[in-house]
């Protein structure tokens, strides 16, 4: 079967990384590239937990730097989620390459340039460095497939009242990205905070028996500390955010989606950097995303545990 071409744009992070352990043990994706953008942590702690994570699965991928900062804004970050160095918990592998000369936008634009057919974007982290391509190379953007992302929320959100954090942190480029035309599938909130990884899931992966089930494991305990604490409507689940942008292109049957018109509030007083999502239609606009808003969990558990189970 011919592999789907992707770019992932990441800030690892926890679900990042697996995310990124999804995409390379699926065995579907011909990834390009890994470019890093900074969000959960700064752009150069993101950019060593990416190859952290590609020397421990032995990727054979180039990664490349993105954008230190948003657009427009100070950056902010989540180490309160994600601790100091951004993937805290585990003993990663120190990188065996670095990162390649070419900014993540030059990669970005060299590839798909370059590219005989369209390629999928994944973004998981702030839309800084998919926004600043959009600006500087707009001749290329015909040249996506979609842009799968990991952000926003139709009804709620986890750094403000409305807004989710990957957006709030650069609302600016996700405005850019939104009106871009490029075709979007957006998996927000009211997905992610369905896709829960349990304690007995993380103890199938520490079961597997291989240093990625380990590495999984480890990552995730560190994790659900904070959703345990802040968040006890989930029941002792923590959010496993990220991959759900990977397994949406994967097994789109797991999911519920409908396509919606969104925008970016750039100005509000309380909600700066909500995603407005016109779920009923009120606005009567033409759609410019699919908005992702359900998932069958264990169906999405058992997807990771394929994944992480063929890893080293």
């Amino acid at each position: 079967m011919k592999k789907i071409p992707v770019i992932i744009d990441c800030d690892p992070g926890h679900d990042d990384a697996v995310m990124i352990m999804l995409a390379f043990g699926s065995g579907l994706f011909d990834v390009k590239a890994i470019t890093t953008s900074a969000g959960n942590q700064t752009q150069s702690k993101t950019l060593k937990n990416a190859l952290k994570i590609v020397t421990l699965i032995g990727a054979k991928v180039d990664v490349y730097k993105g954008c230190e900062k948003p657009l427009f804004r100070n950056l902010i970050i989540a180490d309160h989620v994600h601790g100091e160095m951004g993937m805290d918990g585990p003993i990663l592998p120190e990188p065996n390459k670095i990162s390649e000369k070419l900014s993540a936008v030059e990669a970005i634009a060299k590839i798909l340039e370059e590219s005989e057919e369209k390629i999928t974007i994944v973004p998981t982290g702030p839309l800084t460095n998919i926004a600043t391509f959009l600006l500087a190379y707009p001749h290329l953007k015909h040249k996506i497939e979609r842009i799968s992302l990991m952000g926003g929320g139709i009804f709620r959100g986890n750094i403000t009242p409305k807004a989710e954090f990957n957006i709030y942190v650069d609302p600016e480029a996700a405005s850019i990205v939104f009106n871009s035309g490029v075709p979007i599938t957006m998996c927000g909130l009211d997905v992610t905070h369905k896709a829960l990884v349990f304690q007995e899931d993380i103890e199938l992966f520490r079961n597997i028996g291989n240093q990625s089930g380990k590495v999984v494991a480890e990552l995730m305990d560190f994790f659900s500390i904070f959703y345990r604490q802040e968040l006890p409507e989930l029941e002792g689940g923590a959010a496993l955010h990220d991959p759900c942008s990977i397994a949406c292109l994967i097994a789109p049957s797991i999911f519920k989606s409908k396509p919606c018109y969104v925008d970016v509030e750039l100005q509000g007083k309380l909600t700066t950097g909500t995603t407005v999502v016109d779920f009923y239609n009120v606005l009567k606009k033409e759609p410019n995303a699919e908005v992702v808003y359900d998932i069958d969990r264990e169906q999405y558990i058992q997807l990771l545990y394929d994944a992480i189970k063929v890893l080293p």
